[in-house]
């Protein structure tokens, strides 16, 4: 993807459900748009305070705290200087009013008037339920409030990269059964390989959030991680796909 290509994304406004899914899923692409003079703006739904497996070292208002701080510096380092949380439990999102969530996804759309919009797919990239509320909430705010010319693109797991980290994401169990679901590098409409400096900034984002990735780094090696994380990549949704979940609540007529 050229520099000429991420110029004409345009203002991006990027929805995701915990701190640290901006970064894993579009940090190099929020720094190359911010280095090319575009505006971007971060929105998180969640302070991610579940997101430890030693909740006796980390409590959920201690972890809420700290990922709050980390998620500022990851943003800094990536010259992202606009960022709105919505306020949700993190595990809770899936149980949240959608027609208070898609409202405030629309006020946000109305405001910013981004002519891209990235969040997660319907699968949500990892199953996470989170992920999966955050992306019919989104599809359903910009199916109502984007700007004419607006772009939805959804993340995604290329086939490339799947096959290329099968074995670490079996044994470090990143996916849920039956994720992740790939999509072939042939159909992706955002296909990004980050490289020398911006993948150095990426890693050094991803970084600032200590509780998240210190583990996985030590774990890793810094070489083998940064290499793990070097992909972003989406594909571009159509009005007619935009349809879609079985809840109860009508998607289709937006907010």
């Amino acid at each position: 993807m050229s520099s000429a290509d991420i110029a004409r994304l345009g203002t991006v406004l990027g929805v995701w459900a915990h701190p640290d899914d901006e970064a894993y899923l579009s940090g190099g692409l929020m720094a190359l748009e911010r280095d090319a003079g575009s505006r971007v703006v971060c929105v998180t739904a969640t302070r991610g305070e579940g997101g430890t497996p030693d909740p006796l070292v980390w409590p959920p208002e201690r972890l809420a705290a700290e990922r709050t701080v980390e998620l500022a510096r990851c943003l800094k380092v990536l010259g992202v200087t606009e960022h709105h949380w919505l306020g949700h439990s993190d595990g809770g999102c899936a149980d949240a009013d959608p027609e208070a969530a898609v409202g405030r996804l629309c006020e946000l759309i109305t405001e910013v008037r981004p002519q891209t919009v990235l969040t997660f797919g319907p699968d949500g990239i990892t199953g996470h339920t989170d992920h999966q509320a955050v992306s019919r909430w989104t599809t359903a705010a910009f199916e109502r409030a984007a700007p004419p010319g607006a772009r939805l693109l959804y993340a995604a797991v290329s086939d490339r990269h799947a096959r290329r980290w099968e074995a670490f994401h079996r044994d470090a169990d990143v996916y849920l059964d039956g994720y992740p679901v790939t999509v072939p590098v042939d159909d992706l409409d955002v296909d990004l390989v980050l490289d020398g400096a911006i993948l150095a900034r990426k890693v050094a984002a991803l970084r600032e959030q200590r509780t998240q990735t210190d583990g996985l780094v030590a774990a890793m090696g810094l070489e083998r991680y940064s290499a793990w994380v070097d992909e972003e990549t989406f594909v571009e949704v159509w009005p007619s796909a935009l349809v879609g979940a079985d809840d109860g609540y009508d998607w289709a007529s937006g907010c």
